[in-house]
């Protein structure tokens, strides 16, 4: 009995040469995977950049980032209610300083979380 391991493989054809098929795939086998380092590593250098410009968000995990957002907008909705609030309790003019304020500080909110995460720019005082 034989088991097949005498110097032929499955089809019949002796083990010595690789068929052309099988040296062209192997070539185009090496190609792809040198192809996919190069793109690997352009991609870790391009990140290793983006870390290292500064941004202090780059590095924070996602679920951080996104309590991060929720809260300038929700302190934003918070401070304007509160600030109409006391104008409403101040003047008498009840509703409408509520009602000012908490759209002023919906806006307020919204424009501080396009800023956090970097949609709008810093706006600095020249």
């Amino acid at each position: 009995m034989t088991d097949g391991t005498g110097g032929n493989d499955r089809s019949g054809k002796p083990q010595g040469k690789p068929s052309a098929d099988e040296t062209a795939l192997s070539e185009r086998l090496t190609r792809l995977n040198q192809q996919l380092s190069d793109v690997r590593k352009s991609r870790g250098e391009q990140a290793g950049r983006s870390d290292e410009q500064g941004n202090p968000t780059a590095s924070a995990s996602a679920m951080a980032r996104g309590f991060r957002l929720s809260s300038e907008l929700v302190a934003g909705v918070i401070v304007g209610g509160v600030i109409g609030w006391g104008f409403d309790y101040l003047l008498s003019t009840s509703p409408w300083g509520l009602i000012v304020f908490f759209l002023l500080g919906f806006a307020a909110g919204v424009i501080n979380v396009m800023r956090a995460a970097g949609v709008a720019p810093e706006r600095t005082l020249d």
